[in-house]
């Protein structure tokens, strides 16, 4: 039987195998003119988002990184939801990442009180925006994101998830 998911924290040693995913996906897969320099939080990924409510964590096969989520803290018991990326071979119902990814960053959240996570996203994902509805998450405006969200150039669709106590 091949080994099980694990996700866990982010630690240094994972930032390569991050950052090639990350970049494989985001340029290969859905062609979005991105490059690591764009991207300087996955540089630093300790000191921008572990931190205060937010944190960082991996999904882990056979320890190769398969996926990634990120919650940062965006201060009035909220966070935003980014780097939610998995490799294209481990989506799908059989090992299951991004739900454990996703459910670990709930719990986080509900663990420390928090009220809301809002995350933005590109339209040519759209089989994430079906995962995202499907996990609780509601369809917002650009409108609702609190100020201190950082939107990106590509977020064009919105969503919010109220966390229950």
């Amino acid at each position: 039987m091949e080994a099980e998911i694990v996700v866990k924290e982010y630690y240094s040693e994972y930032q390569s195998q991050v950052i090639d995913l990350i970049l494989h996906i985001q340029q290969n897969e859905y062609n979005i003119p991105i490059s690591k320099g764009d991207q300087p939080d996955l540089l630093d990924i300790e000191n921008f988002y572990q931190k205060n409510n937010g944190n960082f964590w991996v999904a882990l096969h056979n320890d190769n990184v398969v996926g990634t989520v990120a919650l940062l803290d965006i201060d009035n018991n909220q966070v935003a939801l980014r780097k939610m990326f998995v490799d294209q071979n481990y989506r799908g119902k059989v090992f299951k990442p991004a739900a454990l990814l996703l459910n670990t960053a709930i719990e986080w959240a509900k663990e420390r009180n928090l009220q809301a996570i809002f995350l933005g996203t590109t339209l040519q994902f759209v089989a994430a925006h079906r995962f995202y509805e499907k996990s609780g998450f509601q369809l917002i405006t650009l409108e609702d994101i609190p100020d201190k969200f950082p939107v990106m150039k590509v977020d064009k669709r919105f969503y919010k998830y109220t966390i229950q106590a």
